[in-house]
């Protein structure tokens, strides 16, 4: 019970941290001028993935990579299977965005690239290095796209959504306190997942990839759910894109250059094959329906996401 108390408090420590780390950065930004587009590609993205950075950061420096490895393949999975298909079941949504029907083969070559990197079945710091590179230069082409998309729908979504009347001393405040109570809980969770694993006799990777992958998505959970609610259908989808993006590129990237470390086969050959095919199940109902995501689709979402962790668990019950 102390386990369960221990990474229940964690869950509710990383949501809460990391949405005054978003409402804080934003507001910062809004006010120094910068484009809501360029915001919303880049500071509420990174923002909403910022738990599953910082827990990939605490189990590398504490030698768990294979819960960093299974926090990270496991949040790409939840968000598209778990998240967008239980908004999509909630309220079907309407995409308008141009720069959005962009993220979509964007994210399955960042999938390609951190495969290429990861098929060998090691992460050296090279490969850390190269990931870190290809998120840079990510950003450089949403800062690019910011400058011209003056007229895509994303624009006036972002507008709502980082509107605020909030002062820059209480943007500041919300911003240091993200910063200091993020980790913190990121501590906690490793140690409680850590614990979790040997208490119910199976691999950590396990634990990341189910309980941690889908604790360290409740912020893509609250974002796509309020954007949904909003009617803002582009937030909505863009947020998990951009998450998923950077999931790859920034959560991986760490652990690999902090503990460099040869990666399981069962990643290589399960997890990642599924993230592939949710993915690209996503992909091909956009270039199928094009602009109007409906609840059938949510559902079959949901259901390959079912059956991914229904084998999971089965899995590991029968060892």
């Amino acid at each position: 019970m102390l386990i369960l108390l221990t990474i229940l408090i964690s869950f509710i420590g990383l949501l809460w941290s990391a949405n005054h780390l978003v409402t804080g950065s934003a507001g910062i930004a809004n006010h120094y001028r910068i484009s809501p587009l360029t915001i919303g590609l880049t500071v509420v993205a990174i923002g909403t993935s910022a738990p599953e950075i910082v827990v990939g950061i605490a189990a590398a420096l504490e030698g768990r990579n294979e819960l960093a490895f299974g926090n990270a393949i496991g949040s790409n999975i939840a968000n598209i299977g778990l998240v967008l298909g239980v908004t999509i079941l909630i309220r079907p949504l309407a995409t308008r965005s141009s720069t959005l029907r962009r993220e979509y083969p964007l994210l399955f070559l960042i999938m390609l690239f951190t495969y290429s990197l990861m098929i060998d079945g090691y992460l050296s710091i090279m490969d850390g290095s190269l990931l870190l590179l290809a998120c840079i230069g990510l950003i450089g082409y949403f800062l690019f796209l910011s400058q011209h998309s003056s007229h895509d729908a994303y624009i006036q979504e972002f507008k709502e959504m980082i509107s605020t009347k909030r002062s820059m001393r209480s943007n500041w405040f919300s911003l240091v306190l993200g910063l200091l109570v993020l980790p913190l809980s990121a501590h906690f969770l490793v140690h409680g997942a850590v614990k979790l694993a040997a208490w119910m006799g199976v691999s950590e990777l396990i634990i990341g990839l189910t309980i941690i992958a889908i604790g360290t998505s409740l912020p893509e959970i609250a974002t796509s759910l309020v954007a949904a609610y909003k009617g803002q259908d582009d937030i909505a989808i863009g947020n998990i894109l951009g998450s998923n993006m950077f999931n790859l590129l920034l959560v991986l990237a760490f652990p690999a250059i902090i503990n460099p470390s040869a990666i399981s086969q069962v990643i290589l050959w399960r997890d990642i094959p599924i993230m592939f095919l949710i993915t690209l199940t996503l992909l091909l109902i956009n270039v199928r329906y094009k602009k109007r995501i409906v609840r059938w689709h949510g559902g079959l979402l949901l259901l390959i996401y079912g059956c991914y962790m229904t084998a999971l668990v089965v899995n590991a019950i029968s060892k």
